[in-house]
């Protein structure tokens, strides 16, 4: 389970569970297990404004530099 956070203002967005190495390009939305964001039509933000990401159907394509994550990954 990874906790993943705006870059700007450091408050949290998701908790998510994050399968497997390598970078975050997007989150599916059925491994959203809590859900801070505040969305606006198909964009995702954190609470201060910042965009996080777009609403693609299944997955939400996470928008790199605009927020950071820590955590455990688990093996996939």
């Amino acid at each position: 389970m990874i906790t993943i956070k705006c870059a700007k203002c450091n408050g949290k967005v998701f908790r998510y569970v994050k399968v497997g190495k390598g970078r975050l390009l997007h989150c599916w939305k059925g491994r959203i297990m809590k859900d801070f964001s505040i969305r606006d039509e198909n964009k995702v933000r954190c609470q201060c404004g910042n965009l996080i990401g777009i609403d693609e159907g299944k997955w939400i394509k996470m928008k790199q530099h605009s927020f950071i994550y820590s955590g455990t990954r688990t093996r996939g």
